[in-house]
């Protein structure tokens, strides 16, 4: 992984916001990782981009919690961190208030996200860079692997079938964003950049979490970077936090959303699709990938998700 000192180096000198500076970092991190010999698809890896017929200026971004992932994501990496002893059963304790928090509400709550940024700084600082990704590796294995939702897996699959690159948007950390990624084949991760010097944490961030304004920023350098025209890209997210991303793009997609969510999304005419019921696939109805037509791409997507849970 790159040192993020250098990469902070590469970015613009002009005085920009924590927001603007998060997601130029994200996306200057994410187009230049490595290929993960154990992933085999990270970083700017074009895994499905170079599908005949495919649009190469289409793509979709997906958030992770509670989109891709049941719960959040930097409270599983907590729970691991606990296990090799990196930190206390008290702030373990904290982790998984706001983990349950999370999973009731299905919501991300302000100052829990705050808390989690400082605990997980404080954590980090010291520690080797390499050390958290082959940490974060073992984590996804751990807990996340099975908490992934086969719709929003099925979702990922068809745009990657469809010839567009596919990214995953993130407040958690790069290290963990990268693997999750991979595992799901996508083309790459924007996520929280942390800053290392030396191939060792800081214990500061590179602008603030990419959250809410900063994962639109991070997408804008992302689109810029990759000349993709966000009109005909997708997006997709259970947040009305990132209600600033799904409005740069041509398809908003809104997967089991927040209440907040659920009614801006009724009121600017948004898709609404919730996998956390027991309805089947065909009764839910699944979006098509942008630039698909909407019968065949919701019906790839239905066949995906019915295989699934017959599985």
């Amino acid at each position: 992984m790159l040192d993020t000192m250098a990469t902070l180096r590469r970015l613009p000198q002009a005085k920009r916001s924590s927001a603007v500076l998060a997601g130029e970092a994200s996306a200057q991190v994410t187009t230049s990782a490595p290929t993960s010999a154990t992933t085999g698809a990270t970083g700017s890896a074009t895994t499905g981009a170079a599908a005949e017929g495919g649009d190469p200026r289409a793509a979709a971004f997906f958030d992770c919690d509670n989109t891709i992932v049941q719960g959040a994501a930097i409270f599983y990496l907590g729970r691991g961190l606990y296990k090799r002893k990196f930190f206390s059963q008290r702030e373990l304790l904290r982790f998984a208030w706001q983990q349950t928090y999370f999973r009731l509400h299905g919501t991300e709550h302000a100052g829990h996200m705050a808390d989690a940024k400082e605990s997980a700084l404080s954590i980090v600082a010291g520690h080797r860079v390499a050390d958290l990704e082959r940490i974060c590796e073992e984590v996804f294995e751990e807990y996340m692997a099975e908490k992934i939702w086969p719709g929003t897996r099925a979702l990922v699959r068809m745009h990657l079938e469809a010839g567009q690159r596919v990214w995953l948007v993130t407040a958690a950390p790069q290290e963990a964003a990268r693997v999750i990624a991979a595992r799901l084949g996508m083309t790459g991760a924007l996520g929280t950049v942390a800053e290392a010097v030396g191939g060792v944490y800081t214990g500061r961030l590179v602008g603030e979490p990419l959250h809410g304004p900063a994962k639109a920023e991070a997408v804008k350098a992302l689109a810029l970077r990759e000349d993709l025209d966000l009109s005909r890209c997708a997006a997709y997210s259970d947040s009305s936090n990132d209600i600033p991303m799904l409005s740069l793009v041509g398809y908003p997609y809104v997967i089991n959303p927040d209440a907040e969510l659920r009614r801006h999304a009724r009121e600017q005419g948004w898709r609404v699709r919730d996998f956390r019921t027991g309805r089947k696939a065909a009764r839910v109805g699944i979006p098509a990938a942008a630039g698909l037509g909407a019968a065949a791409g919701g019906a790839a997507a239905a066949m995906a998700i019915y295989r699934n849970r017959r599985r």
